[in-house]
């Protein structure tokens, strides 16, 4: 068993290098061209002259858009910065290196080109109206780090006035990763679906969206105790009640949730809880270890804040936990968005969905929750992991064949279609920074020496080589 100081320096080395390694790079996205120059007459066709026979012919059907540029493949990752992962309202500039982080996830993983646009404004009519402004350039639109209630208004206003799918990753894309996730722990435990108490901590944009989906999924409400920084939710809570206008979807949890009114706060949500869904504030010390000695036998945590937990795993596991999974990539049984959104746009943008909805998002679910059960299931493996990368042609698959069915999809295709175009487009991705790196137009990553963590003088280290 690792030291609690060998431990806490296995937290915060990922911290330690992305500082040091953002500075060295400066930044983690470029933009390549997709098309050979032979040489600078090649012009005449990607360029003026040749340009206007494109442009003339989108002008007359404006579906060839699709055919003659790279829109079928293109979305903007879209923020505010006003909750970015756990650190609060940071602004747009302080939140763009999260957003190139997600756009390298898009290509390297789902072969998706993502541009990341943040805006300098938070009023949700300005945001709303700048999004829209962006829609002849994108196939999609994946809004991020925004925070409630604005960001539920804001993805209910794009999707109504957007002939493009949007979706909004914090809400949709996290709820679909944790239903897999579940679907996977129950198995490993043997516990049906319909019998298992949940506890929900935090009722952000992250676990309304999940309630949301679960109630989809077929789970009773009344199996569900929720609780926020004020307590339990539920039908006796007059400070919500006073703002569901505001807040219709935590006054909703509010009225169909703990029905026999339990009241106080996390602790006695937790206690006789089959199941705790905690995407909440950053740990540790959220969830206390006490907690969940309360909890019913073979008990699973979801403790999913960003960037540390809500407890560390290993003290969930020593106070009874038998499953516990995090948001972090270096834990065992990471539940992340990262494991979906790659997939689900891959086969939204394939079907050329006009939209995302609840059913595509558990097809999605459902289909990454087989692949984790073909692969092996186990208490540290109750979903598959970013390396498993074949994964997300299946979940693209899903997604699109959801999408035909549902006739949201604007092509026709069959599974294996999808499967092969969402692999070619993956395979291309990932060779090409292979490649890049491979011919050293990617520098390699340099061990760390001491006096390099100082950004700034790693920055000009750099630009003097």
């Amino acid at each position: 068993m690792p030291t609690k100081q060998e431990l806490e320096a296995k937290v915060n080395k990922p911290a330690e290098e992305s500082l040091r390694l953002h500075a060295l790079y400066q930044g983690k996205i470029q933009v390549a061209p997709k098309c050979p120059v032979r040489d600078l007459a090649d012009f005449a066709y990607w360029y003026t002259p040749g340009v206007a026979a494109p442009c003339r012919a989108i002008q007359a059907d404006p579906a060839l858009v699709y055919e003659l540029t790279n829109k079928s493949n293109m979305i903007a990752i879209v923020s505010d910065g006003s909750r970015v992962l756990g650190l609060g309202n940071i602004g747009p500039h302080a939140g763009l290196p999260v957003m190139e982080g997600k756009a390298l996830l898009f290509k390297y993983l789902g072969g998706v080109d993502a541009i990341p646009i943040c805006l300098a404004t938070q009023d949700r009519q300005e945001f709303v109206r700048s999004v829209q402004f962006l829609e002849p350039s994108f196939g999609g639109i994946n809004l991020e780090d925004i925070a409630q209630p604005r960001c539920f208004r804001v993805l209910d206003d794009l999707r109504k006035s957007m002939p493009i799918p949007v979706w909004h990753d914090d809400q949709q894309g996290t709820a679909t990763a944790l239903l897999a996730g579940l679907i996977g722990a129950l198995k490993v435990v043997g516990k049906p679906i319909g019998s298992v108490r949940i506890a929900m901590i935090g009722m952000g944009a992250a676990n309304v969206a999940s309630y949301r989906l679960l109630k989809a999924y077929g789970i009773d409400p009344r199996q569900i105790v929720a609780c926020d920084t004020r307590g339990t939710l539920h039908r006796n809570r007059r400070d919500i009640e006073s703002q569901r206008t505001e807040f219709p979807e935590k006054w909703a949890v509010c009225q169909e949730t703990n029905r026999e009114v339990a009241a106080g706060g996390i602790a006695e949500a937790l206690c006789d809880a089959d199941v705790c869904i905690a995407f909440s504030s950053s740990g540790p010390g959220v969830i206390e270890p006490n907690w969940v000695r309360t909890m019913a036998k073979n008990a699973i945590v979801f403790a999913c804040a960003n960037p540390n937990p809500e407890i560390w795993p290993w003290d969930a596991k020593k106070a009874g936990a038998r499953i516990v999974a995090t948001g972090r990539s270096d834990f065992n049984n990471q539940v992340n968005n990262s494991l979906v959104f790659p997939g689900i746009f891959r086969g939204t943008l394939d079907s050329r969905a006009v939209t995302i909805s609840d059913e595509m998002a558990m097809a999605a679910a459902i289909e990454l929750a087989k692949c984790a059960e073909e692969h092996g299931l186990s208490e540290e493996t109750i979903l598959p992991t970013m390396a498993d990368w074949w994964v997300v042609p299946r979940v693209a698959a899903a997604t699109a064949m959801k999408a035909q069915e549902s006739s949201l999809a604007r092509v026709t295709r069959s599974r294996d279609e999808y499967i092969e175009t969402a692999m070619r487009r993956i395979e291309d991705a990932q060779q090409t920074v292979h490649i890049l790196m491979r011919e050293g137009l990617i520098a390699p990553i340099p061990v760390a020496r001491a006096g390099q963590a100082d950004p700034a003088r790693t920055a000009e280290t750099t630009r003097s080589v």
